[in-house]
């Protein structure tokens, strides 16, 4: 399970000694990686340097409204200040607009900002219609994105099974990878969401997931 793990902290209230607090907890447990806000990546990657833990953190976060230049431009500073991997949320409105063109470029361009780090796209499940999710995941692959992700945890829900489920589905149309988010605070969730399909699992309770001795 530890494999899996990105422990997450986006909170506003987060404080550069709450980053310390995250990254120790990270390298303790043998997680992942830490998911940050971008003002705190450069700090992250200094703290981790001599481990094997990734610097994941969110671009557009948490709405997705931001315009494709300002999201270009913060992938491409997250990037130059160590970040591993990139966490985007999509143009919500514009998917569920039809405007699948605006959603595809948004995507591209901080997929090619991002380089060779995979970039992850939120597509935030809760707001959407099964077929509006079909429907990001394959823009999702079309714009050579890595993983489709549930949620940002920041809205009236988070990850569901069915949900990882669906996503699955559809993500090995096109060889994606899933990550699950927003709510998943004990082993049980995560296993459930791991057994549904969750190739990654992004919380804030990580060390709690991984402390029993059935760890695999």
């Amino acid at each position: 399970m530890k494999e899996r793990i990105e422990h997450t902290l986006l909170k506003p209230e987060a404080t550069p000694a709450d980053i310390v607090k995250l990254c120790k907890e990270a390298v303790e447990t043998g997680l992942f990686g830490v998911c940050v806000n971008p003002c705190f990546v450069k700090q992250a990657k200094t703290l981790l340097q001599s481990s094997p833990v990734k610097v994941v953190t969110v671009i557009g976060f948490p709405l997705g409204a931001n315009t494709i230049d300002i999201k270009t431009l913060e992938t491409k500073q997250a990037v130059m200040n160590g970040a591993d991997e990139i966490d985007m949320v999509m143009n919500i409105g514009a998917l569920k607009a039809g405007e699948k063109a605006i959603v595809k470029s948004d995507i591209s361009h901080v997929v090619a900002a991002a380089g060779d780090k995979p970039v992850k796209v939120i597509i935030e499940t809760c707001l959407l219609t099964e077929e509006e999710k079909i429907a990001a995941v394959q823009l999702i692959a079309e714009a050579h994105a890595a993983f489709v992700k549930t949620s940002t945890g920041f809205n009236a829900a988070g990850a569901t099974v069915e949900d990882v489920a669906l996503l699955r589905r559809e993500a090995d149309k096109y060889g994606l990878k899933v990550k699950a988010a927003g709510g998943i605070r004990d082993r049980k969730t995560a296993e459930a969401m791991v057994a549904a399909g969750a190739d990654r699992i992004g919380t804030s309770s990580g060390p709690k997931l991984v402390g029993g001795s059935n760890d695999k």
